[in-house]
Formats: structure tokens, C-alpha cells, sequence
């Protein structure tokens, strides 16, 4: 059994605070640990049910580090509805951002996105289209919050997430030359407007969108269009969803045309 000092250690990481403190977060489930034991993340400690202990070793994991633990326990430690048979804590990655590697491909930038799911989904989707890099604002989500990491589905041992201030961000794009697109409700439609095979694009908050300390280092509005545009229809679209089909036509438009 874990002791209950483990057990209280563990649910704090479930606070921004003590992930920062203690510089790990946590994973639940199957999926997810695995995956981040398959990649370069640097795993700590993991607590599994002993039916699963032989495939964490098998993995090439340190069997010290492996901890046989009830399910009645791991509850304890979830935020999941439903009881994980395997948890891990993982040590916060420090990521360097290189302007080069930017300037070279697309990179998606956040506004101000507030919903953990929402992030860890567009982390999955830049995952998807090979966007590696993203650009968040000091006041999007934690990447670390449970809800993020389990939306990622793994998703964020391959992307690249730098949270610092976003005007500047952009403004050294700007000063660089790098394209970038921002969606807005009075932009081209995306379907019809010039779109660069590098380049950043900024997606805004759930509500207000991209704000005003934003919006005058964005070069080219762009707009996801309704059918038929003259239907009445929903105000907007969820910023995951946007982000999806935006990224989508970026892609789109790289590949080769074989007609």
C-alpha cells in the first residue's frame, strides 16, 4: 500500500503550484504512460497494479522506480471518473525556443485559451499535422493541468510548448519577416486567401477571441466561412475545432497536386 504521505504528494500535483515546486506532473492510464515511457520524457516514478508491472519493465523502466499499488489506492491519487490501473509521475521538460526551426515551418499561438481540454486537444491536432512548436500567452491553461495532459492522448511527448509573452512573440516575427494569420470573423475566407507553407497561426480565447494587445501584429486575417453564408448559424466555432480546420487547409495547400 502507498503511504499517505505518498498519496497526499501525489494528489498535490494536481495543483500548478507544487507541479512548479516539485518540477513533475502526472499521468493516468494505459495509453497515456505508456507512450511517454515509449518516448524521450523522463518518467520518475510509476504505480501500477501488478498485472502491469512486467510490461513497465519490459519497457526498459527501472524496476526500483515501480511501485505495486492497489486499485483502491490509485483512486485516491486520480482525477479521472474512472480508477486508473497505472499512474506515473514525469519530470516538466525544459523546452529552448529557436526562431530558425519557427521561421522554417507552421507554428500555432495561443491566445489566452483557457480550457484544459480545448488545449490538450489542439496539442493532439498540432501533433497530427507535424506542428511541433506553440506559442502560448502567460494567461493560457497549464499544459500540466490533469485535464490537459489526458486530452493530448500522448500527444505531448512530441510537441513543444514555450508560454511567455505573445506581443513580443510576434513582434519578433514580424521583425523576422514570419508570416502570421490570425482567425478572425471579418477575415478571408481561408479556402480563398494566400496561405504560406511556413508561418504563425494565432488562435484566440474562447470567448473574446484575440485581443487587442495581439491583433495589431497579425498580418493576415483569415476566416473560416459558414454554408451557405447566408444561413443562419451557430455564432462560432469551439477554438479546437477552429484549429483543426484550420490547420487542415495549411496542410492541405503543401501537398503535391497530382493532376
Amino acid at each position: 500500500m502507498l503511504s499517505k504521505n505518498k498519496i497526499k504528494q501525489l494528489r498535490s500535483l494536481h495543483l500548478k503550484k507544487f507541479r512548479r515546486s516539485e518540477g513533475l506532473f502526472v499521468a493516468e492510464g494505459q495509453k497515456l504512460v505508456f507512450d511517454l515511457l515509449d518516448s524521450e520524457m523522463k518518467v520518475r516514478e510509476v504505480f501500477c497494479t501488478p498485472e502491469l508491472i512486467a510490461t513497465v519493465e519490459g519497457k526498459g523502466f527501472n524496476p526500483k522506480n515501480i511501485h505495486t499499488s492497489q486499485p483502491a489506492d490509485l483512486k485516491k491519487i486520480s482525477q479521472l471518473k474512472s480508477s486508473p490501473d497505472i499512474v506515473a509521475t514525469v519530470r516538466i521538460p525544459e523546452h529552448s525556443l529557436s526562431w530558425e526551426e519557427i521561421a522554417g515551418d507552421l507554428c500555432l499561438a495561443l491566445d489566452g485559451v483557457q480550457d484544459p481540454g480545448n488545449l490538450g486537444t489542439i496539442i493532439r491536432l498540432a501533433d497530427w499535422f507535424g506542428i511541433k512548436n506553440i506559442l502560448c500567452s502567460e494567461d493560457t491553461v497549464d499544459l500540466y493541468n490533469p485535464k490537459t495532459i489526458q486530452a493530448t492522448m500522448g500527444a505531448i511527448a512530441r510537441i513543444r510548448l514555450h508560454y511567455g509573452n505573445l506581443p513580443n512573440y510576434l513582434q519578433w516575427a514580424n521583425e523576422m519577416e514570419i508570416p502570421v494569420y490570425g482567425t478572425f470573423l471579418e477575415g478571408e475566407a481561408i479556402y480563398s486567401a494566400s496561405l504560406s507553407p511556413n508561418g504563425i497561426i494565432v488562435m484566440g480565447n474562447e470567448g473574446k477571441g484575440i485581443s487587442d494587445d495581439v491583433e495589431p501584429f497579425i498580418q493576415h486575417k483569415i476566416h473560416i466561412p459558414n454554408f451557405p453564408a447566408d444561413r443562419m448559424t451557430s455564432e462560432s466555432l469551439n477554438v479546437a475545432m477552429a484549429t483543426s480546420i484550420t490547420c487542415s487547409e495549411f496542410r492541405r495547400r503543401m501537398m503535391p497536386n497530382k493532376s
